[in-house]
């Protein structure tokens, strides 16, 4: 395995020092499988070494798994050394929430979640499997597994402080009926419900995904249809929002703050003039790009008024140019048709989508339309590479 400081060694330094961001499910993978686009797309990122002449980091709502092993696992399947600073996972902005560190979290999902969530940095971890064994009379729906006996413990259970909910969970019902306890007994699962509570338990989402694009012909369900059951349970028994305290994976803004200072670390952290977002769904991947390309925008028309007022000597701006940060120009959006996105399906530009709309009840319609649409992950990168020879 490279170590960091091999990996920005192996980026060629351009002079237009561009970033690539891709999306892995459906756009470089179908299931276990390498769609052949994506063989032939990487190839032309890489010099006779193998090594990336642009920096690349793979975003992934995935988050079952820790950086290490999905680096590993897309090596083997793309053949190339990918390690863990070209990754990000739903997850990975976690180890960034301090506050949360030293709380008693509970966490929902599938794999090593626990591990996960300590490898994070979280000190304090209860799965609810272990929630389920601590209260064997709170999960009742399946019959097959209900207690003979009640069970007696010496231990009180500690307070469940906030909840971090890594991906779509195995027993949707259990799940569901366990953080709903914890969000009506202020983190007590023990306790009666109050609905009237003055405050919620805080909760950190990972992955909003409500499809992903599986071998199946037709997209599957993701972590978003989960917490849309449970942001309805929450509703009906309390009558308000399931508030979020984080949301994290595309398309928070968050995610790709992350994946840009990986990219600038590849890059020496110079610079980069255009990221280009590789991925196959609307709703995440080119909603999050073009949120991202808004937050660049505002950033620099910021930065520009603070250096002329600076200039003038009016008002109490006193940034000049050479002190901004080293963000990003843009950020362009380039959507796929191997994955999610239907090509026979209306763009947001073709027809209001008010209507068919499927994203989470925070989202602007506004950001829906794609830089760019390409038949796949190949002609993504043509166009990356065309552009990037004629930009001066």
């Amino acid at each position: 395995m490279w170590s960091r400081g091999l990996v920005r060694r192996a980026v060629r330094h351009a002079s237009t020092q561009a970033g690539v961001l891709f999306d892995v499910d459906g756009v470089l993978l179908r299931g276990g499988s390498v769609l052949p686009a994506a063989q032939r797309a990487l190839g032309k990122l890489v010099d006779r070494n193998n090594r990336f002449r642009f920096p690349v980091v793979f975003v992934t709502n995935a988050g079952s798994c820790m950086r290490q092993h999905k680096a590993q696992q897309l090596s083997h399947l793309l053949g190339l050394q990918i390690t863990p600073e070209q990754v990000v996972l739903s997850h990975s902005p976690l180890h960034t929430m301090k506050t949360f560190h030293s709380k008693c979290v509970l966490v929902s999902g599938q794999g090593p979640v626990a591990q996960i969530a300590h490898t994070l940095g979280f000190q304090k971890v209860v799965t609810v499997e272990q929630l389920s064994e601590q209260h064997p009379l709170l999960d009742m729906v399946d019959h097959s597994r209900r207690p003979t006996r009640t069970a007696r413990s010496s231990q009180i259970p500690p307070q469940i402080q906030a909840i971090i909910l890594f991906g779509e969970p195995i027993r949707w019902e259990t799940n569901l009926q366990l953080l709903i306890d914890v969000l009506l007994t202020n983190g007590r699962p023990g306790c009666a419900y109050d609905t009237q509570l003055s405050a919620q338990v805080p909760v950190l989402a990972c992955n909003m995904d409500l499809l992903w694009m599986a071998d199946a012909p037709s997209p599957r369900f993701g972590h978003g249809m989960f917490l849309l059951c449970l942001e309805s349970v929450y509703k009906t028994l309390t009558g308000q929002n399931l508030e979020y305290e984080a949301v994290l994976g595309k398309p928070s803004l968050l995610t790709y703050q992350y994946g840009e200072q990986l990219l600038r670390q590849q890059n020496q952290n110079h610079r980069l003039s255009t990221i280009y977002a590789v991925g196959d769904n609307l709703m995440t991947d080119v909603y999050g790009a073009n949120l991202y390309n808004r937050h660049l925008a505002k950033h620099h028309t910021d930065m520009m008024s603070g250096a002329k007022l600076a200039a003038q000597g009016t008002g109490t701006q006193t940034m000049m140019p050479e002190e901004e940060p080293p963000l990003a120009a843009r950020c362009l959006s380039i959507l796929v048709c191997t994955g999610v996105y239907n090509p026979r399906s209306p763009l947001p530009g073709d027809q209001n989508l008010s209507e068919m709309f499927h994203g989470h009840k925070d989202m602007e319609l506004d950001l829906l339309e794609p830089s760019h649409v390409v038949e796949d992950v190949e002609a993504a990168v043509d166009l990356m590479l065309q552009q990037e020879r004629s930009t001066p």
